[in-house]
């Protein structure tokens, strides 16, 4: 029987990005959603997420813990911004290539909606604060610890939407250097 099949929180998530891009964010329910992943339940929803909002930024924590514990390994010379260039390699080698095209799609569902443009702007706050908090943890003091957060979730962003709408191979690892080398030669231009 379907329910009963592994990875049911993978499936869900796939299947709301199916409906999402399908239907709308909107017009697609929970039970929708549930049917689509295999024939699972409103309740096996639930088990894994909070709401259908939710289906679309899994993996929040698991973000954050990856960009923290990075930061935290990198050895006491390490400035703050070498610490966030290495929380993004940790977090980038977290996305394999299968990922690219559900991320596409996934853009797509989250730029049609102001709730979930919201989540999503939400989800980049947390993720900044997990390496504030690592930062603080290493000695770093504010504004340098927020400063080098934030332009780490902005190099992230950046490169996450250039991996997506790339088909040339490169992984977001490359993507994520290359937008971090540019922000740093724009602190630069600014004198």
């Amino acid at each position: 029987m379907a329910r009963w099949e592994p990875n049911a929180r993978e499936r869900l998530v796939r299947a709301a990005i199916d409906l999402f891009a399908e239907q709308g964010y909107d017009a697609t329910t929970v039970n929708e959603i549930a049917e689509r992943a295999g024939g699972l339940t409103k309740t096996t929803f639930f088990r894994h997420f909070a709401d259908k909002r939710e289906v679309l930024f899994a993996g929040q924590e698991l973000h954050s813990r990856v960009l923290a514990e990075a930061i935290e390994a990198m050895p006491e010379p390490a400035s703050p911004l070498e610490a966030v260039a290495a929380a993004l390699d940790a977090l980038t080698a977290t996305f394999a290539e299968d990922r690219r095209e559900m991320g596409r799609r996934l853009r797509t569902v989250i730029d049609k909606s102001m709730e979930l443009q919201e989540r999503a702007a939400f989800k980049r706050s947390v993720l900044a604060e997990a390496m504030v908090g690592a930062l603080h943890e290493r000695g770093v003091g504010d504004p340098s610890a927020s400063l080098a957060a934030e332009l780490g979730v902005r190099a992230f962003h950046g490169a996450f939407a250039r991996w997506t709408d790339s088909a040339d191979g490169r992984a977001l690892g490359e993507f994520a250097r290359e937008e971090l080398a540019g922000i740093r030669a724009a602190i630069s231009e600014l004198g």
